[in-house]
């Protein structure tokens, strides 16, 4: 069986991030309170590693994520904890260019390309969008902070939603968490406004954490 991807696991599992994370780490469908490494037990708020090749995390204790993530050859990536305000310069027109469907997305350099790709979240899971990498090399000629992005593990996570233009620098699994809250939220005639209020509660708590 081949690699099984993010999408398709929020599929199958009804937007439960959590629960696609639990089979996103491995075949085996392990408990997420257990390290996928060592198989000790971490409980809520553990670290994650991420294998670039598949774009598959892992749920890890501390010491795994540190001895992995440092390991020569570095098969793995630890997925970082902060997260930051970004005063990031975007105009209307070029986000228009983008041709992104919903007024929200992430953008993550891809360390095997070294090309920028951007997600949106959909009812459906993250949908992968085509950039125009002329149009995203004028943004990030005038955003340095881009190249302070990690690859594969931090990623550009831009709201304009309702008005907002907001910018974040955010590791890769909250952006998937995202994904998942949406996912979970999109069902029947009412859908789309149980999704904009998981993104509006998400948005806060995440202002809440940069604030504390």
């Amino acid at each position: 069986m081949g690699p099984r991807t993010m999408d398709s696991l929020l599929q199958q599992r009804s937007g439960n991030w959590v629960a696609a994370l639990r089979e996103f780490v491995g075949e085996r469908a392990a408990p997420v309170e257990r390290c996928e490494l060592c198989g000790i037990w971490i409980g809520e708020g553990h670290e994650h590693l991420l294998e670039p090749e598949t774009r598959r995390l892992l749920c890890t204790c501390q010491p795994c994520a540190l001895l992995f993530a440092s390991r020569e050859g570095r098969r793995y990536r630890r997925v970082p904890r902060d997260v930051a305000r970004l005063d990031f310069h975007l105009t209307d027109p070029q986000w228009e260019g983008f041709q992104i469907p919903i007024n929200l997305a992430f953008f993550v350099r891809s360390s095997r390309t070294g090309r920028v790709f951007a997600m949106y979240p959909g009812p459906a899971g993250a949908t992968e969008s085509t950039l125009d990498l002329e149009a995203w090399d004028e943004i990030a000629g005038a955003n340095p902070a881009l190249e302070r992005l990690e690859d594969d593990v931090e990623a550009l996570l831009v709201n304009r939603m309702n008005g907002a233009r907001e910018c974040y620098r955010v590791p890769i699994d909250r952006c998937y968490q995202l994904v998942g809250l949406i996912r979970s939220r999109w069902h029947g005639s009412r859908g789309r406004d149980g999704a904009h209020e998981a993104i509006a509660h998400f948005f806060t708590a995440l202002d809440e954490e940069i604030g504390a």
